[in-house]
């Protein structure tokens, strides 16, 4: 662990001027140029970003013993929360006693089908499945929250910040394990 941190430490100047380069890039004005200034931020940052070697660093708890959230990126949350706004990194709260009649999808997208959520909520947000996983002593525990996102970030550096508060949400929660439901 104390090396995959100095290795972090190492390149996060070159990723801040990478995502710095990236970000300007993304906020210009439309024109000429716009987007091929934007493929070579993302280019510096691919770059920049670090090189880690494959062993593991950690030896993760096996499942039966685990307790699992969710967390998807198709822009569900409860009916009282706000809508999910563009290009916005953030994310909303959803308890374990979710009702799924209090399940909204806000997800931005004109080519994202909705008709498949609207049959089945669990096709992106499959709270009934884990539960499920629970009761045949698949996993230990169902985690008391999860999280829904929107998937249409322009960067996922963007989600540096918010991401970083989950994963300490997460660790708070005790959370062992996530199951990602990208959208």
């Amino acid at each position: 662990l104390a090396r995959a941190v100095r290795t972090m430490s190492n390149a996060k100047p070159r990723l801040k001027a990478a995502k710095s380069a990236f970000i300007r890039a993304m906020m210009a004005p439309g024109g000429q140029g716009h987007a091929a200034t934007a493929q070579l931020a993302m280019a510096q940052i691919a770059k920049a970003l670090p090189r880690f070697e494959t062993e593991s660093w950690i030896t993760p708890k096996p499942l039966k013993a685990s307790k699992v959230a969710l967390l998807t990126t198709s822009g569900v949350h409860r009916r009282t929360d706000p809508p999910f706004r563009p290009g916005i990194p953030e994310y909303r709260l959803l308890p374990d006693d979710l009702d799924y009649a209090e399940l909204v999808m806000t997800h931005l997208s004109s080519n994202f089908d909705r008709s498949a959520f609207q049959q089945d909520p669990n096709v992106a947000f499959p709270l009934q499945r884990l539960h499920e996983l629970r009761a045949a002593g698949e996993i230990a525990e169902v985690a008391q929250w999860h999280y829904g996102f929107m998937g249409a970030i322009p960067s996922p550096l963007l989600l540096e910040e918010c991401g970083t508060e989950v994963g300490e949400l997460m660790r708070k929660d005790g959370v062992d394990a996530v199951v990602l439901i990208p959208v």
